[in-house]
């Protein structure tokens, strides 16, 4: 910023002839006037300036901001493409190991299924020989209680005969 020109000895001059002021107090009104006018005070062309710098910056973040929307639904898209390259890769290997399951649960299934003929042909292998046992005990039996009771009857028909000799 510019300082502002100022004429003291006339300001001076006029406050002794036009407000009736001491010639001390004169002075010290203009050195205190000239104080102020040395300091920070903007002119027009200070302003413009600004302006002109505001406009600029202005026209600078305008540009920043679009550029950073643009950046930003690039990104944004990128992300969703991604997203969904992500969300195919993995649904193609759940259906993966999905069928991969599903065939392993097959598997087994059918393993549990030939192992349970499996054991079910070994005990009716064992069924049928335990009841071959029995039925060979039972003939047994039979044949000697057949021969038991044939003794017994001979037994009853030869003891009278031997009593009546």
């Amino acid at each position: 910023m510019s300082a502002v020109a100022f004429d003291t000895l006339k300001f001076a001059r006029s406050l002794r002839e036009k407000a009736k002021l001491s010639s001390e107090q004169a002075e010290g009104l203009a050195d205190a006037f000239t104080e102020l006018f040395q300091g920070d005070i903007a002119t027009k062309s200070d302003i413009g300036s600004v302006k002109v710098d505001i406009e600029a910056l202005g026209l600078s973040m305008r540009s920043d901001v679009e550029s950073l929307r643009l950046s930003t639904q690039a990104d944004i898209k990128a992300l969703m493409l991604s997203t969904q390259a992500d969300i195919k890769a993995l649904s193609l290997s759940t259906q993966t190991d999905i069928e991969a399951l599903r065939l392993s649960t097959r598997a087994d299934i059918e393993a549990l299924k030939l192992s349970t003929q499996s054991n079910l042909r070994e005990a009716e292998s064992r069924l049928e020989a335990k009841i071959e046992a029995t039925k060979t005990e039972i003939i047994k039996w039979m044949f000697g209680t057949i021969g038991f009771q044939t003794l017994i009857i001979l037994g009853a028909v030869i003891t009278p005969a031997r009593i009546v000799r």
